[in-house]
């Protein structure tokens, strides 16, 4: 989820923690609690400080070790033993669990969206992505805010308002899983031009009505479509290339953290004067007509790279970007 959501949900987990008496009893209880809500639902995205190193290292890394089994319980000490040496007497078995829960919501959260973590580590190194609620869902994100407004008004109790707000949103968990499964079989028997072979993935996107779709067919073509109202429209439809300039751009680093986290891989070559552009796009995030998340090589006619980029851009500012690092 995005990091809005991911503070509300440790707001959200702080108001709920005051059902347990234990915390309420402490006259810093309320406040510690709070504390480590927050600090263990945003904890695991500690490793965007890789942005500072290359976007090659943050996107390889992000939502991968640190959001994994033992970083889980890493986080969850740290934070409550911080805290319990802040404010003393806080029954710190009680604090570690709301701490912990914190934690386990934010991987968990993360699990229902397309962009998925590394989270059974170091069991698995495989990205689980279980495409059901996007990155930012605004009937969860408002849910909270008007929960949170209710209590710190002082209108309504949070140990009424709480255990609420989270006994619904298990509902909503549900229910999207199950309408996302629902379509997952539907939608291919709804597509005329269905061969033997393809592959269909639904995708969440801000509407609740409406479903992005990637078939991916066994000859490196892609089709992207959209499902909504019942009905299957193709918007975009892209072939891969097969090109010796593709192949030579897989040993770049940039590439490889690119192919390292997504699914959906494709590889595009421009021919140039100087040599190529071996530009990969993820099929999975399609905005305005555009693929934003790329990996781009430009390499001499022999396929030596000579620039290379990994990251989020438009295609107006990829071009300019490229245009002012190789003229």
């Amino acid at each position: 989820m995005d990091s809005g959501t991911h503070l509300v949900f440790g707001l959200g987990l702080g108001g709920l923690a005051l059902t347990d008496p234990a915390i309420t009893s402490h006259p810093y209880g309320p406040v510690t609690v709070l504390i480590g809500t927050i600090l263990g639902s945003q904890a695991p995205d500690a490793d965007m400080l890789l942005r500072f190193k290359s976007n090659a290292d943050y996107i390889r890394n992000h939502r991968g070790l640190s959001h994994s089994f033992p970083a889980i319980v890493g986080w969850t000490a740290l934070i409550t033993l911080v805290l319990s040496l802040v404010f003393r007497g806080v029954p710190w078995l009680h604090l570690g669990v709301w701490v912990l829960l914190a934690v386990v919501v934010h991987v968990a959260s993360d699990l229902f969206n397309s962009y998925g973590t590394q989270a059974f580590r170091p069991l698995s190194r495989k990205w689980i992505a279980w495409n059901i609620i996007h990155i930012f869902d605004p009937a969860i994100f408002l849910a909270h805010v008007a929960a949170i407004l209710l209590w710190m008004s002082g209108w309504a109790d949070p140990r009424a308002i709480f255990p609420v707000l989270y006994g619904l949103l298990v509902l909503y968990y549900g229910w999207r899983t199950w309408v996302h499964r629902r379509l997952s079989v539907k939608v291919p028997g709804q597509d005329p031009e269905r061969d033997q072979g393809d592959e269909y993935t639904l995708l969440p996107t801000l509407s609740l009505s409406k479903w992005n779709v990637v078939k991916r067919s066994a000859d490196c073509r892609y089709s992207i479509g959209e499902w909504e109202n019942g009905r299957l429209t193709w918007v975009d439809r892209m072939k891969c290339d097969e090109h010796p300039a593709v192949e030579a751009s897989k040993s770049n680093k940039d590439v490889r953290a690119f192919l390292d986290v997504t699914p959906f891989p494709c590889g595009l070559v421009k021919s140039h004067s100087w040599g190529y552009e071996v530009r990969w796009v993820d099929i999975r995030y399609r905005h305005r007509r555009q693929y934003p998340f790329v990996a781009v090589v430009l390499m001499d006619a022999s396929y030596v790279p000579f620039q290379s980029y990994v990251g989020w851009l438009s295609d107006e500012r990829l071009e300019k970007r490229l245009r002012m690092n190789t003229y």
